[in-house]
């Protein structure tokens, strides 16, 4: 059970002692506290809120990423809250070109983390609380609270997310490396999951410069929600108009989606929510270390968001940690192995290269991205017109 803030008065000013302290009750902390309990360590996990509130972040989990929860130790939870669903159709050059049966999984993003939270291993130490005050060194690391109430551990790790007060009182420093990058819209449809043909469905924008990366469409529970990625601002009169009028803002850029599945009348409210990258300076320190969003922020329209942070959590918790509590102290040399770990590193920079990469090929005039268009087109269409000459030849030689 989580402890809630209490009156100063009634705290005593001794510090609780605990092998390592997690600040961030998001999926990263309860992911990092899951795993370092299962591998004999005390944990003091601390969160502003008991339950993580409505945020929508993201909601498809793919094989890979939920391999990744197996591993933390999260797994069966993970899969038994989550809707299956087997395969998506990718629509491109104005067809269906492609019917995968690779499973995937789907979620609301608070409603995963509570899951996983009231999983929680009952020796890890919930605390409710807000920070007030951080000391950081090569030995111990001091957590006190706005209530009084002092933690004291050998390790630091923060994951909390897209906030950045916990950040500045370490003295990171948060460096934005694309404003306004782009603008992620999560809405549901009116239609059952029942009345579409397609298990999931990723309808790619068909135009340089019409600032469409895709549309995927996929079931949680029996409804089926959709998320929008574009390359907007959350400013812009095109934003208030989508939010205002969905349906005929999506027949505007994508005009053969309901042609094809009919009617994609939407339910309920449009979430926009803008996207911009980010990393961070100054984190090589004594005693703390940053997983997940805390340490850099890539775009979701790559899908690598959930593997970023698990991976951080999986090499950190997994590999790095029990290493490091083999000797004395926890000097700012041994945090530097888990930042420049290869595992971590090539997932970091290949998500942040796909986030630079999927902007730059739908809205890049140079002369590079020109090239760089034409190939995947060309390629593109060749690919597809092989595979489907292939498919009518075995259709027609079954034997």
């Amino acid at each position: 059970m989580a402890e809630t803030e209490l009156p100063i008065g009634l705290i005593d000013i001794q510090p609780e002692t605990t092998d390592i302290i997690i600040i961030g009750g998001g999926l990263a902390g309860i992911s990092a506290a899951t795993a370092l309990t299962r591998n004999g360590f005390e944990v003091t996990l601390i969160s502003t809120h008991d339950r993580h509130p409505p945020d929508f972040r993201a909601e498809k989990i793919a094989e890979s990423q939920m391999n990744l929860f197996e591993r933390i130790g999260l797994g069966d939870v993970a899969r038994a809250h989550t809707t299956a669903f087997d395969g998506v159709w990718v629509q491109r050059f104005g067809r269906i070109v492609e019917r995968s049966t690779t499973r995937e999984y789907s979620s609301d993003y608070s409603d995963l983390v509570n899951t996983l939270r009231r999983a929680l291993p009952p020796q890890v130490h919930t605390i409710i609380g807000r920070v007030s005050d951080i000391q950081t060194g090569p030995e111990r690391q001091e957590v006190i609270l706005s209530d009084g109430r002092r933690f004291s551990g050998r390790l630091l790790v923060v994951a909390t997310g897209l906030g950045d007060a916990v950040r500045k009182k370490l003295g990171v420093e948060r460096e934005v490396l694309s404003p306004a990058h782009s603008l992620c819209c999560g809405f549901d449809l009116a239609r059952p999951r029942s009345e579409f043909p397609f298990p999931s469905l990723v309808w790619n924008g068909e135009h340089f410069n019409d600032r469409v990366s895709y549309l995927t469409l996929f079931p949680i529970g029996e409804k089926i929600r959709a998320n929008f990625f574009l390359y907007r601002s959350f400013s812009e009169e095109w934003t208030k108009t989508f939010r205002d009028h969905p349906e005929q803002s999506m027949r505007d850029v994508m005009p053969g989606l309901e042609d094809m599945f009919g009617d994609m009348t939407v339910t309920g409210p449009v979430i926009a929510r803008p996207i911009e990258l980010v990393r961070v300076h100054n984190y090589e320190q004594d005693g703390m270390v940053l997983v997940g969003d805390a340490f850099c922020v890539v775009c979701p329209i790559t899908g690598t968001g959930i593997e970023k942070a698990l991976t951080d959590v999986d090499r950190l918790c997994n590999v790095h940690v029990p290493r490091w509590f083999k000797t004395p102290g926890m000097h700012a040399g041994k945090i530097r192995e888990f930042y420049a770990d290869p595992v971590k590193r090539a997932r970091d920079e290949s998500a942040m290269k796909m986030s630079y990469d999927s902007k730059s090929i739908k809205t890049d005039s140079a002369f590079y991205w020109k090239l760089r268009r034409l190939r995947s087109n060309t390629l593109g269409r060749a690919r597809y017109a092989v595979r489907a000459t292939v498919k009518n030849l075995k259709a027609s030689h079954p034997h």
